[in-house]
């Protein structure tokens, strides 16, 4: 999930539109809701944002610091037009980039997971036995072939490899995929998604590379 700040209802519409269009989830604030919900949010709700876009607002310069006193996940600075003071000063107040508008959604994911895996991952991808599992939006491939996967499906593949060695609840992957907000799909729907991937993946692999434990969750083994 992605959160934008901005104080323009038009933009944060057309914004959750084209993050929907490539199955991202995006949670639009304007600044003073988005204090509010920062400093009150839970962890596990915090943990879910794959990375936050600031917009048009006038307490852009203060927001990045309020951010990282709560989460580690990117911050991407949109700007409408190219000024290096301007540039720069979002820089000093601490976001990980400054893009020009307009900016298409493909690319801020780009941005955002180039970030993360500066941090977060060695490589751009992970691999287990033949299975490799990319972070840059591509499918997984086994044996080098590519193994095509909708969108959630891989997302969630992702979204495991991203932890692995660790156990991930279904109410986690749930929030990565879907969006804490969302109140329209049900949970559940994540077991049938996690259900068709590992059929996939048995097929190709031969084995089933996820370990499920009853209230415990989901791990890469």
């Amino acid at each position: 999930m992605y959160v934008l700040v901005d104080e323009r209802q038009p933009v944060v519409k057309g914004y959750s539109s084209g993050f929907g269009r490539e199955g991202v989830p995006l949670a639009g604030f304007d600044p003073v809701d988005f204090a509010d919900w920062l400093r009150t949010a839970q962890d596990a709700d915090l943990n879910a944002v794959e990375g936050f876009l600031l917009g048009d607002c006038k307490t852009k310069t203060a927001l990045p610091q309020i951010i990282r006193e709560r989460s580690s996940a990117p911050v991407i600075a949109m700007s409408d037009a190219h000024c290096l003071a301007t540039t720069l000063q979002m820089f000093a107040a601490g976001v990980d980039d400054v893009v020009r508008k307009p900016v298409h959604v493909r690319e801020l994911l780009a941005r955002a997971d180039a970030i993360r895996r500066r941090v977060e991952t060695p490589c751009d991808h992970v691999a287990i036995g033949d299975l490799k599992i990319y972070f840059d939006g591509r499918d997984p491939s086994v044996e080098d072939e590519v193994l095509e996967l909708p969108r959630r499906e891989r997302r969630i593949l992702q979204h495991l490899a991203l932890n692995k060695g660790r156990r991930v609840t279904k109410a986690q992957i749930f929030n990565a995929i879907y969006g804490i907000f969302d109140s329209d799909v049900k949970e559940t729907v994540i077991e049938s998604h996690i259900s068709k991937l590992r059929r996939k993946l048995t097929k190709r692999l031969g084995f089933d590379p996820i370990d499920s434990k009853r209230f415990l969750g989901y791990m890469l083994a």
